[in-house]
């Protein structure tokens, strides 16, 4: 199975809005194993995502692209690889 990545985003409680994840793809603030990305995108389980936020860089591993068990309570979406701070002047999607 596979799921678009502004959905996994939103079901993964990345981030709140699925309208947010949709922008933070588009302005290249989520990459899929080291490439940019569109929101329809496919998330794989097994993909390393890394999203960039204002003043953090997480780095997951995808374990679940199905959306029935995504939206179930306590189910582990994906396991942390890195949460690195950065300075907000830093820019993670220009690079």
């Amino acid at each position: 199975m596979t799921i678009r990545v502004d959905k996994f985003l939103k079901l993964a409680r990345l981030v709140k809005r699925r309208t947010v994840a949709q922008e933070m793809v588009e302005a290249g603030a989520v990459r899929i194993d080291g490439r940019k990305v569109k929101p329809s995108s496919d998330v794989k389980v097994g993909f390393i995502l890394e999203v960039a936020f204002p003043r953090r860089l997480l780095v997951v591993e995808v374990l679940v692209d199905e959306e029935a068990v995504l939206k179930r309570r306590g189910c582990e979406p994906y396991r942390l690889i890195e949460d690195k701070r950065v300075e907000p002047e830093t820019k993670l999607w220009d690079r």
